[in-house]
């Protein structure tokens, strides 16, 4: 694990890669993949009504350009017209790789939570999935299957994810078959907490799904795989490290921290995984994440590790901040003025 902390840790805060426009739109929840010679991130904006998803561009993973909007509102009666947080899925997750997306079925796919009411994340929100057979790196609005594949309305919910709300999805291939699947989802909920089998307040973790075909999904496990006795365990993104399976994510107020940071889990088998018990890969140090420092994205290229997070200031003013392994100097962007 120490090993493995060294490997992935970023010391060196760059600062904001991705600023709002305005005080009134926010930004979250950055995935990255590289197409060609370009890197392209998806995000998350939310300026009032809901979530929609959006693509920029960089020729260097520090300096990004809005490109436009993957999945928009919509005012079609449908189950997600309000709400549609997107994350690529099938990209390449060994550590220093090519960081690409993969298809399946001959298209491109993207699993995303959404929802049918308007504001910050208002319940219910269920997981769908979203697809393209064009270059993803092209701004288009994806297709989207017309059910969500996981929902707190399913017959085989689980406890910990009863509550109406289930969030950012993760979605990787399972190339050994260590799951005895092809595909696997990594995804955090709100549910109920036991104690002394009784049901007691609320909380958020990490649970299991898996599937052959991307379309028809089944729970894992009856329990989640991450957790901790209270608040948040959430937004899994996974990279492969030799022979192990790193697990990044985000903790929020835990009986023992303060505030919200990024964190680490390792794994042999995709099911069974160790948290690390040293100290925070991100948290909050510097204005621009002085409120909150959190959700991942972490790769390595040409030998320096960036670590992307969701960066939230006191006047809650959230934007997409890089740290690295290496100093690559500071970036000069501020949320008032956006440069």
């Amino acid at each position: 694990m120490g090993k493995i902390y060294q490997e992935v840790k970023t010391p060196y805060k760059y600062g904001l890669v991705m600023v709002p426009g305005d005080k009134d739109h926010k930004m979250d929840c950055p995935t990255v993949f590289r197409k060609g010679k370009d890197w392209y991130m998806t995000y998350l904006i939310f300026g009032g009504r809901g979530y929609e998803t959006w693509l920029a561009k960089s020729k260097d993973l520090l300096h990004w350009e809005n490109q436009g909007k993957l999945m928009s509102f919509a005012d079609a009666g449908n189950w997600d017209d309000n709400q549609k947080a997107g994350y690529n899925a099938l990209t390449d997750i060994k550590w220093g790789g090519s960081y690409g997306v993969n298809q399946f079925d001959g298209k491109y796919w993207m699993s995303y939570f959404g929802g049918k009411e308007k504001g910050y994340e208002v319940e219910p929100l269920s997981i769908g999935m979203a697809y393209t057979t064009k270059d993803p790196s092209i701004v288009k609005e994806w297709s989207r299957l017309e059910k969500p594949v996981l929902s707190s309305s399913d017959k085989d919910v689980r406890w910990w994810e009863n509550r109406n709300k289930l969030f950012k999805s993760t979605v990787i291939e399972d190339q050994k078959r260590l799951t005895g699947h092809r595909f696997v989802m990594y995804y955090n909920a709100v549910g109920d907490s036991l104690a002394n089998n009784k049901k007691t307040r609320w909380y958020e973790r990490i649970g299991m799904a898996v599937s052959e075909d991307m379309v028809h999904w089944q729970r894992f496990n009856k329990n989640p795989v991450v957790h901790h006795p209270v608040g948040i365990t959430g937004d899994a993104v996974i990279q492969q490290i030799g022979d192990n399976y790193v697990m990044f994510y985000f903790g929020a107020f835990w009986q023992d921290r303060k505030g919200s940071f990024n964190r680490f889990a390792v794994s042999k088998d995709l099911v069974n995984w160790t948290d690390w018990t040293g100290d925070n890969l991100i948290e909050s140090s510097e204005k621009y994440d002085e409120l909150y420092a959190h959700k991942s994205f972490v790769l390595k290229y040409k030998g320096v590790v960036y670590h992307f997070y969701c960066a939230v200031n006191k006047q809650d003013q959230r934007g997409i901040a890089v740290a690295t392994s290496k100093d690559l100097g500071k970036s000069k962007v501020d949320f008032v003025s956006g440069n």
